[in-house]
């Protein structure tokens, strides 16, 4: 099916179309793909260095050297044997870029894409544009993270268009792979611990080596912004670490500018969306292994629809700190000296790090299945056919009307988007005598109901990941409905408050940029009042006659987030008498939600998710809503007397 991305609000800017990179690839010799001339421009038309020049400088920087000297004189170890110590840790991290290898994968990531995917849509002005920018400034690529496909993906794409190839800032756990650690090592990734805890030394040697490459303009320095793989598709918090270290060099004056490129990657199937669904509900995530992912080669007979890949404008560091940040105090301190980020550097990157992250969803791509587990995740177990397609072609207006970057194909009736996705998730839902419904595992007799709960949870879950897709387009009208829906004033400024109080509770849940509470309001009510759900009548809202079914799906939306959040409350409000550690509240609010929804108290399976407890905890720690438990011991926690009872009122 022929399709096209559709464009509602002229106020949006318009977004590229897309090329498939893969029909390429089905009409000619991966084998000649993979060995062809590649010659990508480089930063100012550098000559390459070797992997091992680059190691060097970076244990002769003045940096390294400063902190050795430091260490030195702090443990009473000779700077030598210290230095050791820095060359082990560079060996352990530096990448160790070989053509050979980039050629190695080329082919064989041809072989399985086709395998795998449809399409693999690329908006080629972005690819453009990136080439721009990689020969006038450093670049930091900065893609989504749903799928560990994401950053192969992203070298496949670069080769493809002969650019530069990334460097990629990847985790441990993957160095453990036999052979293919190190096959990753030479395709362009260096390693990194998940903590640095307070080893100077290892964070002297990290950020030294990545500040290098960045000011030399070796490659492209990619990242993950969300620092992990989002299980539930939403948008995770930035994590601020590395987006630290790209920036200093041009905060001390070393390069002239950065450039960030927000990069959106969407997946109409997930290849993980089954082991996502496991490790939400407490399942131990598998290790990294060889062994591993040559088991998943099963995976080569399933189809998992198409991905879109959408590279954004470039961002400049220059223009983003002007008027904001004031860079001749680096001046004060020699440049080599270690120091901690002031406050307003602090915000900055912050900012900048939210910045980034809504730029990736603005450019996400959302598929008509999106839509339909919207609407499903409302009505479950199962809907009406007839009923699905007509919510669907509903739900499709309003998301385009809200901007929504939707995918949607040419001339063909909803009735058959609908089919053909329905049947592209065929291990989610199925067409039974007319009705879309969730898949029921086989349920044998012997079977517990904890074990029925838990199999109804992993599909409930799955589909929730695809719903939660679309979440940021409309979360902020949908805080706003609630709003309206809860308070008996329908005062401006009352609903506000209550908008207010629900932003803070999912502080941690959805992205909102911190100190933008007003802005948000104000975009979610010009929103309802776009779609004709809402009037304002001067500091009133008033909901139309047409507007309840808007206002009423918005509001089902954020049910299962609200239900979770009361169980969660309710559980410590009810249960928990003495202090708690954090490892022991995952699983007892999990099984505090199991027991009510076998009792048919509770309805929503959302609550089980690991991510929605967690997130929960964070926001309640946040709000000085919980408080450290002292005569319980180090890190055990207990509620505020009353707090959960108030959200739970207010909810």
């Amino acid at each position: 099916m022929a399709s096209k991305t559709l464009y509602a609000d002229p106020r949006l800017k318009k977004r590229d179309d897309f090329e498939d990179i893969l029909e390429e690839r089905r009409n000619s010799s991966d084998l000649r793909y993979a060995l062809r001339c590649y010659t990508p421009l480089l930063y100012k038309g550098i000559t390459p260095c070797k992997a091992s020049m680059l190691k060097t400088t970076v244990l002769k920087s003045d940096h390294v050297h400063y902190v050795i000297q430091q260490l030195s004189k702090e443990m009473g170890e000779s700077p030598d044997i210290i230095k050791e110590e820095a060359a082990e840790i560079l060996e352990e991290m530096a990448q160790s870029l070989q053509l050979g290898i980039i050629r190695f994968f080329a082919f064989t990531l041809s072989k399985a894409f086709k395998k795998l995917f449809q399409r693999v849509k690329v908006n080629e002005e972005g690819i453009q544009r990136l080439q721009q920018a990689i020969q006038e400034h450093p670049v930091v690529l900065l893609p989504s993270h749903r799928s560990y496909i994401d950053f192969l993906m992203m070298s496949y794409i670069l080769y493809t268009y002969d650019l530069s190839l990334p460097v990629i800032a990847s985790g441990m756990d993957f160095l453990g792979m036999k052979i293919v650690g190190e096959m990753l090592r030479m395709s362009g990734a260096f390693f990194m611990r998940r903590s640095f805890g307070g080893d100077k030394l290892y964070w002297a040697v990290f950020s030294e080596y990545v500040k290098t490459m960045l000011r030399i303009g070796y490659a492209p320095v990619e990242f993950f912004l969300e620092g992990t793989r989002s299980r539930t598709c939403k948008s995770l918090t930035p994590k601020l670490g590395l987006l630290n270290i790209v920036t200093e060099p041009f905060f001390k004056g070393e390069v002239f500018d950065v450039s960030l490129v927000p990069i959106s990657i969407s997946y109409e199937r997930v290849l993980e969306e089954s082991l996502y669904a496991h490790e939400l509900l407490g399942v131990p995530k598998p290790k990294e292994t060889t062994s591993g992912l040559l088991k998943a080669r099963k995976m080569l007979g399933d189809d998992f629809g198409s991905i879109h890949v959408y590279f954004g404008h470039p961002v400049s560091l220059r223009s983003l700190a002007q008027k904001k940040i004031n860079r001749s105090n680096f001046n004060l301190v020699p440049r080599h000296i270690p120091r901690k980020p002031t406050e307003d550097i602090q915000a900055f990157v912050n900012n900048t790090g939210y910045r980034m992250v809504r730029l990736q969803q603005e450019n996400m791509v959302v598929s008509p299945w999106v839509l339909i587990a919207t609407i499903l995740m409302q009505d479950l177990p199962g809907v009406d056919s007839e009923y699905l397609i007509e919510k669907t072609a509903w739900l499709r207006s309003l998301a385009l009307l809200f901007g929504a970057f939707l995918d949607w194909p040419d001339h063909v009736p909803t009735s058959k988007v609908v089919a053909s996705s329905v049947a592209l998730h065929h291990n989610i839902v199925r067409n039974v005598n007319g009705r879309v419904v969730l898949i029921d595992e086989e349920k044998p007799n012997d079977n517990s109901s904890d074990d029925l709960v838990f199999k109804k949870a992993v599909t409930v879950l799955m589909c929730a990941s695809y719903r939660n897709q679309i979440m940021h387009v409309f979360i902020r009208p949908a805080l706003v409905a609630a709003a309206i829906h809860t308070v008996c004033n329908a005062r401006k400024e009352e609903v506000f408050s209550y908008f207010n109080f629900l932003r803070e509770l999912f502080a941690n849940e959805f992205i909102f940029t911190p100190g933008n509470a007003v802005q948000d309001f104000e975009d979610g009510c010009y929103l309802l009042v776009k779609c004709d759900a809402v009037q304002i009548l001067k500091q009133d809202f008033v909901v139309t006659e047409t507007g309840q079914s808007t206002i009423s799906f918005l509001v089902a939306m954020l049910r299962p987030f609200l239900e979770g959040y009361q169980v969660v409350c309710k559980y410590l409000s009810e249960e928990v008498i003495e202090g708690f550690t954090e490892m022991q509240y995952v699983p007892a609010v999990r099984i505090f939600a199991v027991k009510m929804i076998i009792s048919g108290s509770l309805k929503s399976y959302d609550v089980l998710s690991s991510d929605m407890q967690k997130k929960l905890f964070g926001s309640l720690t946040k709000t000085e809503r919980f408080e450290e438990n002292q005569a319980s011991g180090p890190d055990y926690y207990q509620s505020k007397p009353g707090s959960c009872y108030q959200i739970s009122g207010r909810t």
